[in-house]
């Protein structure tokens, strides 16, 4: 948003500098990003008076001119044709740099005639084109700056340009007066009041509005316009023309720029039609898809089904609160103007304008929403504009559809101010901090002005009267103790957890990525989300409309831009939310992890290997134990539809209570995130490890047995199809007294096996508890395994 300080003092009375606006604009939270101040290039030049100009000696068009300053009587050669004695000039002294030709000028000899100086050009100084002559004023002292002399004769040329930063939630900042009122609110001035008027047509609209009903919902809810006949659309008044310069808009005519002005001054767009261009009455209705227009930038649009336009009785003429059409616009022969200004969806506006990739300032100012009720005294204002510069007279208005009532109040409690910002701020002042910023207070509750659509409950007034108040008075307090003694534990264990688990992760050579919580819909459906309960009412953009489901979407998009950029090989985690609902219970702490390509580069040890299954699974068996979950788990089968069918794990405490998920990824949701394989996972759920029964300050001895364990080895032929969990579960299951580990070792495919075949081995370590075990109760434990595994799994034991 750019505006110069010479309209901002149209809306406020102010003494403040420059520099005192600036600074207050960026503490109210309209940061400033930049000031173009033209004066700033034109310090130093001051005027002088031409005492007389003589032929140089030795040359036919430049002159020697002896210039009267304020350093006295200098001797400066010029080549104007229109320097002559006693004119007023501006005078560059040597050292100077002049901003028009990007020079330094020095003292120096031309032709052999000293020059002490230079009178300069209006290009010269960059005020304009003309290089016609030197500059002759019709005023000033000799030795004033040049600069004081433009301010009171020609402010225009020395006005200062402003642009700050406007954030979604202050669509009514848009405006140069809303700017103002901020300002006024702060003590900075006084807002000057508002014009207003009230014009009564002198003769009925020819043309006649109308809404279809299908649009009237979330497309259009007034449409209001007159006829204004008889106009003389010339070059507008150089005021005018300056203003939409300086803000960079290339004035156009007198009706074009009046709708210029307002959607800078009042954020009140504004579109005229050529009238006589214009066949029947206008329709604002919705696009059945297909049709096409040339806009105002001459480009050729298709419309969708459902965007709204403006037709007349031979088709589209306008984008609805984006852009007009070049078949009806305005030229210097119009002398027929209808004048629209309409409160449009914003929604809608936004859609369509990113569809047909238009980004104007009217589509701008309507998708962030403007003021509704300033739609009618707008249009006035615009209309008494365009008949005093444009002369003509105006017809009564024609109105389709009715304002919409924005109408709400919310109670202000003083206290809130001081327990939600810490500030304390007397209750009057903050009723008068409302008032100022044009709230209506009827007791303790406040009346949001219908240009304040951000404003949505009691915590935004309190917003607001800390923002006016300066948050930067904000004094630092340390909190009070409420235990005295040694300070106890700050954090949570849900965020000892978090830290904990992100330390090992990096201990494991991990890199942490951290992604958006939203995510576009196609990516979330991949991992079980997408849906209605996960998808944001006003998405940043199509990439982001939903809210994650799981972590590894967001990891997989970052190993695709890394691979892209070269980088094959990853190893990435991230902690944090996974959402499956809208309810505050459907949000769950998730560590990831993803292994991507290689384990490492080659070396002089030898070859590295592609990541597998058990890469994920070792390093999720570690996270989970340094965050505290027991060391007896199950390895179960029976996860998502994104992991691999047959290369997973789920890491369970009994069947129901699931720690975490990890195993090959499916290969077609590696295709569809762009991810080149191989790629392992893990996904680890905190929250569902159990804390501690009770807190120790130390870890409890390691208990060992005094009898001595005996271990076995067996080596079982099964079918390929038999998953090695299922044997381990069978073996681990024929005593569950003596019986303290079972462990797979090996695992044989081919050979004399046949095919369809293969041989897994296993370890089982027994423990005796009470005794040490005789060779005949070992071979008994060792006979039980062999039955069990036997029957699970329909192998036998391998001779």
């Amino acid at each position: 948003m750019k505006f110069t300080l010479s309209w901002l003092r149209d809306h406020l009375d102010t003494e403040a500098s420059l520099n005192e606006i600036a600074e207050t604009l960026t503490d109210l939270g309209l940061e400033v990003e930049e000031i173009s101040n033209p004066a700033d290039k034109l310090q130093g030049f001051t005027i002088g008076k031409v005492l007389s100009a003589e032929k140089h000696p030795d040359a036919d068009k430049l002159k020697v001119c002896q210039v009267l300053t304020d350093e006295g009587e200098k001797q400066i050669i010029c080549g104007a044709p229109n320097a002559r004695a006693g004119i007023t000039v501006v005078i560059a002294k040597p050292g100077m740099y002049i901003p028009g030709i990007d020079t330094t000028i020095q003292v120096g000899r031309i032709r052999g005639v000293e020059s002490h100086g230079m009178m300069c050009s209006e290009r010269e100084m960059e005020l304009s084109d003309e290089h016609e002559g030197i500059i002759e004023l019709p005023s000033g002292e000799v030795g004033e700056p040049f600069t004081d002399w433009l301010a009171a004769h020609d402010p225009a040329k020395v006005d200062a340009v402003i642009e700050i930063a406007i954030t979604p939630n202050r669509p009514d900042a848009l405006g140069v007066r809303g700017i103002a009122r901020d300002l006024a609110a702060r003590g900075l001035g006084t807002l000057k009041p508002a014009q207003t008027f009230e014009i009564k047509g002198d003769f009925p609209c020819p043309i006649g509005v109308s809404i279809d009903e299908d649009t009237r919902e979330n497309g259009c809810e007034v449409f209001a316009g007159r006829l204004i006949r008889g106009v003389t659309n010339g070059p507008s008044p150089q005021w005018l023309q300056d203003r939409l310069r300086a803000i960079g808009l290339r004035p156009i005519s007198a009706l074009v720029d009046i709708t210029n002005f307002f959607t800078f001054d009042r954020n009140r767009p504004l579109h005229v039609f050529d009238a006589d261009k214009v066949t029947g009455d206008l329709r604002i209705h919705r696009a059945k898809g297909g049709e096409t227009l040339t806009g105002l930038d001459e480009k050729e649009y298709s419309f969708s089904e459902g965007q709204v336009v403006i037709s007349d009785d031979t088709g589209i003429e306008s984008i609805a609160g984006i852009m007009g059409g070049l078949a009806t616009g305005c030229t210097e022969e119009t002398t027929n103007v209808f004048l629209e200004a309409a409160v449009w969806d914003h929604i809608q506006i936004a859609l369509t304008g990113r569809a047909l990739k238009i980004n104007s300032d009217a589509r701008y100012r309507n998708e962030r929403g403007i003021d509704p009720e300033f739609n009618m005294e707008g249009h006035a204002l615009a209309t008494r504009m365009i008949l005093d510069l444009c002369g003509g007279e105006a017809s009564e208005v024609v109105v389709a559809g009715k304002v919409p009532d924005t109408s709400r109040a919310y109670r202000l409690d003083t206290a809130r101010v001081q327990s939600l910002v810490g500030m304390d701020i007397p209750a009057d002042q903050q009723r008068k901090t409302l008032e100022a910023l044009g709230f209506t207070l009827e007791g303790d509750m406040a009346h949001v002005p219908s240009w304040r659509p951000d404003v949505q409950g009691e915590a935004d007034l309190v917003e607001e009267v800390a923002r006016i108040a300066s948050l930067t008075k904000l004094e630092g307090k340390p909190l009070p103790r409420t235990h005295p003694g040694v300070p106890r534990p700050i954090l949570t264990d849900k965020q000892k957890r978090e830290q904990t688990a992100r330390r090992t992760a990096a201990a494991l050579g991990y890199n942490e990525c951290v992604s958006y919580s939203f995510i576009d819909a196609a990516s979330a459906a991949l991992f079980g989300g997408g849906g209605a309960a996960t998808m944001l009412e006003n998405p940043i953009s199509s990439e982001m409309s939903h809210m994650r489901p799981d972590l590894l979407p967001g990891l997989l998009q970052a190993a695709a831009r890394n691979q892209a950029r070269g980088f094959m090989d990853l190893a990435l985690f991230e902690v944090g939310a996974a959402f499956h609902g809208g309810e505050p219970e459907d949000q769950h702490l998730q560590v990831s992890g993803l292994l991507v390509g290689r384990t490492g580069p080659k070396d002089v040890h030898g070859q590295s290997r592609s990541v597998d299954l058990f890469d994920s699974k070792a390093d999720a068996e570690a996270i989970l134990s340094a965050i505290g979950a027991p060391a007896k788990v199950q390895i179960l089968r029976g996860a998502e539809e994104w992991w691999h069918p047959g290369r997973h794990g789920r890491i369970c405490l009994g069947p129901k209570k699931v720690l975490g998920v990890f195993g090959e990824l499916h290969p077609k949701v590696l295709s569809a995130l762009d991810v080149k394989g191989p790629a392992v996972a893990f996904t680890l759920y905190p929250e569902n490890v159990p804390l501690p029964r009770r807190k120790s300050a130390t870890r409890p001895a390691l208990h060992l047995h005094d009898l001595q364990a005996v271990e076995r080895d067996f080596a079982f032929v099964v079918d390929t199809e038999v998953e090695a969990l299922t044997l381990i579960n069978a073996a681990a299951g024929a005593d569950r007294t003596l019986i303290e580990d079972v462990r797979l070792f090996d695992e044989f495919i081919g050979g004399s096996l046949g095919a369809g075949k293969k041989s897994l081995a296993i370890t089982v370590r027994l423990q005796p508890v009470e005794k040490t075990l005789k060779e005949a109760e070992i071979e008994a434990v060792a006979a039980r395994i062999v039955d069990k595994v036997t029957k699970a799994t329909g192998g036998v034991l391998r001779g």
